[in-house]
């Protein structure tokens, strides 16, 4: 496929992947990526992974990101921006297909969470996962769900409070 056309399917994607944290709007992304995978290789987690077109792109089935910075400080271009003016769009949701709805008891997603964002509310059978606040979006517990119920979606989409 045509490398200017590939840019252009990507640009108007409605399903974008996900991308490092504070960067640029989508467009302007894929319009000035290098794709020179300098972000890759300096992914302290390897969660930056080559995607779609030889854009970067993150994989929570590999790892979680920390937020370091070091993809930012690596990139030639500017591509990146401050995180007050940027910040981490994403959090984490909690869909139906979580283990509890079914009475199995599992705390998979809570065990990965480092910052302890997820909790559970005692109930008759299994006890059901909440999300607080503090939920950074890192995906650390993305692919620790057995379920596969775990999502990383837009802050203003996300669910605050209980899934019941």
């Amino acid at each position: 496929m045509n490398p200017s056309r590939l840019w252009l399917r990507l640009r108007r994607s409605n399903s974008a992947p996900i991308r490092m944290p504070h960067l640029v709007d989508e467009s302007r992304f894929v319009d000035h990526c290098s794709r020179c995978r300098a972000c890759v290789d300096v992914c302290e987690t390897g969660v930056i992974v080559v995607g779609d077109g030889g854009f970067p792109e993150l994989n929570f089935q590999r790892a979680e990101c920390t937020f370091c910075g070091a993809c930012a400080r690596a990139c030639s271009e500017p591509l990146f921006l401050a995180p007050a003016e940027a910040p981490w769009p994403y959090r984490i949701a909690i869909g139906e297909g979580c283990l509890p709805h079914l009475g199995v008891e599992c705390r998979s997603c809570a065990d990965a969470c480092d910052v302890m964002a997820i909790r559970f509310r005692p109930s008759a059978g299994a006890a059901y996962p909440t999300l607080t606040d503090d939920c950074t979006g890192c995906g650390a517990c993305l692919p620790r769900c057995p379920g596969q119920a775990l999502s990383l979606t837009p802050l203003t989409q996300t669910p605050k409070g209980d899934i019941a």
